[in-house]
């Protein structure tokens, strides 16, 4: 009995340790280009973006998504924690607009330093990184 009371306890501290750790993460932020007039999104509003089923900003202005690939671990955190879906769940709407011809994916990037400059660089862009890869060439977009 005092085996497994032990054994709970250690998991539970393991558990709590990895809760820990998984909240130590830097936030993925929202980003757009420096051009772009819009400051504040809803989720609903973002994720319809990223999912590619709206393709303008509020004010009229194209949207150029950029995303990392699936499987970088700040792409799964931005899906999972900023828009609420699984980045499988994205991949699957991109596909499907594809292949039915009704739309096309997001621009792939493979990492945060190109994120940044390819956002930096094209009017409309908006994308994700962490806050040490933010600069004076790309905004915060606030997400309510």
């Amino acid at each position: 009995m005092v085996r497994l009371i032990r054994s709970l306890l250690w998991a539970l501290l393991m558990l709590a340790g990895l809760s820990a750790a998984e909240a130590a993460e830097p936030p993925v932020l929202l980003v757009a280009h420096a051009g772009v007039d819009t400051r504040q999104l809803t989720r609903d509003t973002t994720r319809a973006i990223f999912a590619m089923r709206q393709r303008t900003w509020p004010d009229g202005q194209a949207v150029r998504v950029f995303v990392l690939p699936n499987d970088h671990p700040v792409h799964a955190r931005f899906a999972k924690e900023q828009l609420a879906v699984y980045p499988h769940q994205l991949q699957l709407a991109w596909d499907r607009m594809v292949f039915s011809g009704t739309g096309q994916a997001p621009n792939r990037v493979t990492t945060q330093v190109e994120m940044r400059e390819r956002i930096a660089s094209t009017p409309g862009a908006l994308g994700y990184l962490e806050r040490e890869y933010l600069d004076d060439r790309v905004q915060v977009i606030t997400m309510d």
